[in-house]
């Protein structure tokens, strides 16, 4: 194997295992999946030799496909067999699905020292004992793993929605080994490259298999079900080599923001304000959100707004139109409730960073001011949404000034503006009034 992933999860499943499936030298990039925690998937995976179903739900049919990219499925906190793969010199990528929030970063892209995982892993490296509870920790002792080992260079590819991830990754990882070596930084920044991503293909859980799959005589415990529609775009430098991903479909390109900046507003963007819209209407789906004309002109008054930020020459009318349908596809099971966890973090991605280029350009930022009370609308009706950032979000709710706390979270420069902060707040009565219509 000469691929190393961390975050075992259904749309690692769905996307980077899938291209590696279909590259055309898949037989020599097997792949060694680490899971997050629990090693439940790890062991399930183990069960079928590695293989797992993937069913690709049009709006009509079915199709059936099996994948046998992973050679080697592992329990996240197996850190022995993580140092042993990442000093191996044939492995040559190791990539990433772990969400925004789990690389426990701050805004700025430093380590959360108020995180106590972190700070565990920090002192556990400092004495030389591997660290397996953050993605940050796993990483550092994959890396002094690797040096050790004098293995050479290795790409790192994170696969998570943020922008220009490669670098955030870089930055965060850096300054956490900073902490403990200052030697092993300077390798890390010498022969580790961060390449970053855009990637695209609406992979919801569920843990349903599809009767097509009992009629087709298959038993898979690990069915991933995701859209017919992909995309992965990637911008980067490969020391040791990669599998020839654009053999089937990936993108290489000089300059990713464009491409994820398309992905993380018009798609991810439109996820998060059709839940937080969606949710108090009493909607489930986003096949559901999107048919609600309310909903719908929120969306497409954001993406008005958020195309308007893309450089011009970034094609985005198509690729509107593709996700209107995708979003309609009833058979993608997509549910807002899964949408909602990790709000805040998705916030400031989503909707602050469109706010903030629109404000700076001298732009028209209604429409993200209004996504933004939209979200703080949300948060009035108590979802109980996992956030690893919950503490801080209630610590805004009870400040004096909780929109503008709240708007701080997710931009310190929006919260220092007081004519933006005065928009949002004129606009979260006209939609609580909005949803509490619908219910009516």
């Amino acid at each position: 194997m000469r691929i190393v992933h961390l975050g075992l999860g259904h749309f690692f499943r769905a996307h980077q295992a899938w291209y590696t499936a279909h590259a055309s030298d898949a037989a020599q990039w097997g792949i060694a999946a680490f899971t997050g925690r629990s090693g439940a998937s790890a062991e399930a995976l183990t069960r079928q030799d590695g293989l797992f179903t993937l069913v690709e739900r049009g709006p009509d049919t079915d199709r059936l496909e099996v994948v046998g990219s992973v050679v080697e499925a592992v329990a996240g906190d197996d850190i022995q067999r993580l140092e042993a793969l990442v000093s191996d010199p044939h492995v040559a990528v190791i990539t990433l699905t772990v969400t925004e929030s789990g690389y426990r970063l701050t805004t700025a892209g430093l380590p959360d020292l108020d995180d106590p995982d972190v700070r565990s892993d920090l002192d556990a490296l400092r004495v030389y004992r591997p660290a397996a509870t953050t993605i940050l920790g796993r990483l550092t002792t994959a890396f002094r793993a690797r040096r050790d080992a004098d293995a050479g260079p290795i790409a790192v590819v994170p696969c998570d929605n943020i922008p220009g991830n490669g670098e955030f990754v870089a930055r965060g990882v850096t300054a956490f080994a900073e902490r403990v070596d200052q030697a092993l930084a300077a390798w890390i920044r010498s022969n580790v490259s961060f390449v970053s991503t855009s990637v695209d293909r609406i992979t919801p859980h569920t843990d349903e298999a599809p009767a097509v799959l009992s009629r087709a005589g298959w038993l898979d415990d690990l069915t991933v079900m995701t859209e017919p529609f992909s995309d992965w775009v990637l911008a980067g430098s490969f020391p040791a080599g990669r599998p020839d991903w654009e053999s089937a479909g990936a993108r290489f390109v000089d300059d990713i923001e464009p491409w994820e900046n398309r992905k993380l507003w018009l798609l991810n963007g439109a996820h998060s304000l059709l839940t937080f819209a969606g949710m108090p209407r009493g909607l489930d789906t986003v096949a559901e959100a999107i048919a609600d004309p309310e909903c719908r002109a929120l969306v497409e008054s954001f993406w008005a707004e958020a195309v308007a930020c893309l450089p011009g020459g970034t094609e985005h009318e198509r690729y509107r139109a593709q996700l209107i349908e995708r979003f309609a596809n009833p058979r993608i099971v997509h549910r807002l409730a899964q949408i909602a966890a990790e709000a805040t973090t998705k916030v400031q991605f989503r909707f602050a960073a469109v706010a903030e280029r629109s404000v700076d350009a001298g732009g028209d930022a209604s429409a993200s001011a209004r996504a933004l009370a939209t979200w703080i609308a949300w948060l009035r009706t108590d979802p109980g949404a996992v956030d690893v950032r919950a503490d801080a979000v209630a610590a805004a709710e009870a400040c004096d000034d909780p929109i503008s706390a709240l708007i701080a979270l997710v931009s310190p420069k929006l919260a220092a503006l007081p004519d933006f902060v005065d928009h949002v707040r004129r606009f979260i009565p006209v939609v609580t009034t909005d949803c509490s219509k619908e219910n009516q």
